[in-house]
């Protein structure tokens, strides 16, 4: 069975910052294991979205694409419709051609979607996370967590 909600870290945990959105899924999946355990949320990483996971939006209700931005506040949450942009020809999606993409494969409406933008501010090869970078993914996962209940 395929959960509903499916939270999609992307980034690369190697680059300071840039981690954001794959530790958030990571600080998230110990915090709502029991949710997960049921089937009721569903988490996945990578280092970029790509074509192919397309396929991992077939039958979710929402998706909530994390990744780390550079600008703006602490964290936002903004909704994303289908587009196809430039990434669209690219190896790296964003997220409104990855949507796009699945209206192209599936022929069908895409599951509502979100990015959740966390703001960092280091991106250097083999930074750890700042503290500011800290401190906002731990605002963004209380927020989420408390629209979650």
């Amino acid at each position: 069975m395929t959960a509903p909600v499916l939270v999609f870290g992307y980034g690369n945990p190697s680059r300071g910052d840039d981690a954001l959105g794959p530790e958030f899924v990571r600080r998230l999946s110990e915090r709502m294991g029991p949710q997960i355990a049921r089937g009721e949320l569903e988490v996945l990483t990578d280092y970029q979205l790509q074509i192919e996971h397309a396929l991992d939006l077939k039958d979710r209700l929402c998706v909530y694409f994390v990744d780390a931005s550079t600008a703006g506040a602490d964290f936002e949450v903004r909704a994303v419709e289908p587009k196809r942009d430039a990434s669209f020809t690219s190896h790296l999606l964003s997220p409104a051609a990855l949507l796009h993409t699945f209206e192209e494969v599936e022929q069908a409406a895409p599951p509502h979607a979100w990015v959740i933008a966390i703001r960092g501010e280091r991106f250097e090869l083999g930074e750890p996370l700042s503290e500011d970078a800290e401190r906002h993914l731990e605002i963004a996962l209380e927020a989420f967590r408390r629209t979650w209940a």
